[in-house]
């Protein structure tokens, strides 16, 4: 299911202690929140799918917790350590109940054909 990644004993523990901490807050942000919440939309300034998703619960009248962090210019690592540490490439990161569901026409997928609601319940 996932992706491969080179495994711990093929790094050395120096580099290993900077992938383990590597804008840890960031992650431990979104976790947290993805803990608290039903529904998480992690996006960034200036995106288009981030607004759509949150155009389409908000028309849905669902609540959600929305996570913002930088623009195509500013914070890009920090978005990047959320690339490797979910796993999925690009924004919004959509989490519903603690699952990762995909991004924004993922969501909509899902609420066409009514899975949505599933996953909720």
């Amino acid at each position: 299911m996932l992706r491969p990644i080179l495994p711990a004993e093929k790094i050395h523990p120096n580099a290993l202690n900077i992938i383990e901490n590597n804008h840890l807050d960031i992650i431990n942000e979104v976790k947290s929140a993805v803990t608290e919440h039903n529904i998480v939309i992690v996006g960034m300034a200036q995106n288009p799918a981030p607004k759509r998703a949150r155009r389409v619960l908000d028309d849905l009248d669902i609540k959600y917790c929305y996570l913002e962090y930088g623009s195509y210019f500013k914070q890009w690592r920090r978005r990047n350590a959320l690339k490797m540490w979910v796993g999925w490439p690009t924004f919004p990161m959509i989490f519903v109940k603690g699952t990762l569901i995909g991004g924004s026409s993922d969501m909509r997928a899902l609420i066409n054909s009514g899975d949505f609601n599933n996953l909720m319940s």
